[in-house]
């Protein structure tokens, strides 16, 4: 399911352009796959490297408010994700590399040797061997942010888990990262640090927790992030449990809270849970309820109303007078009641969203739906009651959103090797459903079960020890068959920042080109309504694309979500003549500029003469026999107008 309003046309001379370097780059992989690598001078190659760090940083500031050309990408190549943990895997170095090789269970210790070159769709730097004999590009595409930060710049030593060795589509080799689980950052403060004793070590746990919360006050997320991170490694260690068991409890408790921040709630809720003391005095059930306040607030963003209820009445227990909890709890209520019967305050809800604040506080309603097989559509959505026209069919909260305003926002034009099509992007949606995976590891499944091409043969492994495993490849088909626009509800947007976003539910929903139900956009919620009576049972349509051109929107729905359509408008216009269609195309066009001219309201009867024969007109185009059945799309624009229209007396 998706939606695309914006579109970027390219020259042929620009799409050709962008096929072939990425054939050609392909060609040239094909033809060095198993070769040595050739060694690197590792003095010219940081200089080069320095060079175009500096480069990329002007370029950045000279680009600032102004629009940039949208990045060109490749894919179709995809592989799996490493889904071993780094001790099972055997170490190798950077002179072991091999060509176009993905070097399955092996892993590289490298060291950042130059500094990073941020790039809007990919960042590079050079690497050593920890030894420091070698020197080797290191590339990471796309998905290449944590915490807010570049994820090169976040730390000087990483592991690479079976390494990519490849070429670059400027032709220069490079250890290439596509799943961001596949590099595991090493922490500078602990890397080849040694205590001598528990004492030491529970000394610098206290530096890390302070470093923390200095970071914290300042706003700085992915630093605080780090210490917190480094002192909980430390004090978790059974030494100091045994002497100092609150310090971890402290640290989790603090880092909790950053990431609620980062909006990592599964981390957050975790963390608040492990930091509960359990004890009954004050102190302690102070520290207590902070925990399950911001567990409770992780859940109820999570949209699991239920667990969250649970955190706030326990918090309540042991803070009767806590009126955040209250609130919060008054929320859930509400929540639950949309989430039960769709009983939504639809006025309250508008009024509540701006361009400041676009995401609606409400929660998804699917009781009037299921999820089933669809005959030759794979799922689909389908009723569990009759329904009347205009009633509420359904309501998702989207899984993620980038809005064209936010600085996430990022379109890029992509081609395809696996069948040859170049499309509209929206990338910046895909890193955002990276990113919010990657802190809430509990959603990754259901959002691996929606509709892609590329599905590896690997087992769905989505965690282990060493943190969560996400297929970008996947992600990127996923969001391509199922994305969707939300429109311009907060400011004019083009291709280059449209909004988009990611429904889990809507998601199911199968095009028809006659459409049952009507969606539309409140700010991040969809909602559902249908446009005739639906009997239970009955599959939920609506149009993927809504032009009333036959070749348009036959190749829109090829494009960009690779089927053609069949339904019974699709078969009787396909026997239309060509001339014909687009008689009717050049008609539709001049009754759409006609209604956006003229408002229907106390409209002179000229007017409306004009109108009755724009839409007669149109009928004309229809084959009486051939479309005895089926709706006029064309003309229903139009016709909507006659219907409103009144006179003047």
């Amino acid at each position: 399911m998706a939606s695309q309003e914006n579109t970027v046309f390219l020259t042929e001379k620009e799409a050709e352009r962008i096929r072939a370097t990425v054939k050609d780059t392909v060609k040239k992989c094909s033809e060095l796959y198993g070769r040595a690598r050739e060694p690197r001078d590792a003095k010219s190659a940081i200089s080069q490297a320095t060079g175009a760090s500096l480069m990329a940083d002007m370029e950045s500031m000279q680009s600032e408010g102004r629009g940039e050309t949208l990045p060109a990408l490749a894919v179709g190549r995809p592989y799996p994700p490493c889904a071993r943990l780094i001790d099972e895997l055997e170490h190798m170095k950077i002179s072991e590399l091999k060509m176009d090789t993905h070097h399955h269970g092996r892993k590289l210790i490298v060291k950042r040797a130059s500094p990073v070159v941020v790039l809007s769709a990919r960042s590079w730097t050079m690497v050593q061997d920890v030894e420091g004999d070698d020197t080797e590009r290191l590339e990471m595409s796309l998905h290449k942010a944590r915490h807010g930060e570049d994820i090169l710049e976040y730390a000087k030593q990483f592991v690479i888990k079976e390494p990519y060795f490849t070429l670059t589509e400027d032709g220069e080799a490079t250890i290439r990262i596509d799943h961001p689980s596949d590099l595991v950052s090493c922490s500078d403060a602990l890397t080849d640090r040694t205590f001598k004793d528990t004492a030491a070590t529970e000394k610098f746990a206290i530096v890390c927790k302070n470093e923390g919360n200095t970071a914290l006050k300042q706003q700085d997320l992915a630093l605080a992030h780090e210490k917190y991170t480094d002192g909980l490694t430390l004090a978790r260690k059974s030494t100091i449990q045994d002497t100092n068991p609150d310090l971890a409890r402290d640290i989790a408790r603090n880092r909790s809270y950053v990431n609620l921040l980062l909006e990592q709630f599964d981390d957050a809720i975790s963390d608040a849970k492990s930091s509960l003391t359990g004890r009954e005095d004050p102190k302690s059930k102070e520290l207590d309820s902070k925990a399950y306040f911001r567990a409770g607030s992780a859940a109820y963003s999570l949209g699991d109303y239920t667990r969250a209820k649970l955190f706030f009445e326990r918090l309540l227990e042991l803070s009767p007078e806590d009126k955040d909890a209250t609130i919060y709890l008054k929320k859930i209520e509400l929540r639950s009641r949309e989430q039960k019967d769709g009983n939504y305050n639809w006025k309250k809800l508008r009024a509540s969203l701006s361009r400041a604040r676009p995401r609606a506080d409400a929660a998804t309603f699917t009781s009037r739906v299921e999820i089933k097989d669809s005959p030759g559509r794979g799922r689909g959505i389908f009723v569990t009651q009759n329904i009347p026209a205009g009633e509420l069919v359904m309501c998702d909260k989207a899984f993620a959103v980038v809005w064209g305003h936010d600085k996430q926002a990022l379109t890029a034009m992509t081609y395809d090797v696996r069948d040859d099509r170049i499309r509209v992007q929206p990338v910046g949606l895909s890193k955002s459903v990276v990113q919010k995976l990657f802190g809430n590891a509990s959603q990754i499944e259901k959002v691996m079960d929606l509709f892609g091409d590329w599905r590896s043969d690997e087992k769905g492994v989505y965690i282990n020890e060493d943190g969560p495993i996400i297929d970008t490849f996947r992600i990127h088909d996923i969001v391509s068959r199922n994305g969707f626009g939300l429109g311009s509800q907060f400011g004019e947007e083009g291709a280059r920042n449209a909004s988009t976003g990611l429904c889990i539910s809507a998601a199911y929903i199968n095009h028809s080109c006659i459409p049952n139900t009507r969606r539309e956009f409140l700010g991040d919620l969809m909602v559902l309504r249908a446009i005739r009576p639906l009997k239970a049972g009955e599959e939920v349509f609506f149009s993927y694309d809504e032009s009333s051109d036959y070749d348009a929107r036959q190749a829109a729905l090829m494009t960009t979500w690779g089927f053609h359509c069949d339904c019974s408008l699709c078969i009787a216009e396909k026997e239309d003549d060509p001339a014909l269609r687009k008689k009717r195309s050049e008609l539709t066009g001049e009754a759409d500029a006609f209604v956006s001219r003229e408002h229907w309201a106390n409209a002179k009867r000229l007017t409306i003469a004009k109108a009755q024969c724009l839409a007669k007109a149109i009928e004309e185009t229809y084959d009486s026999q051939r479309y005895r059945d089926v709706p006029h799309m064309a003309s229903q624009t139009i016709q909507e107008w006659l219907t409103k229209a009144s006179p003047r007396r």
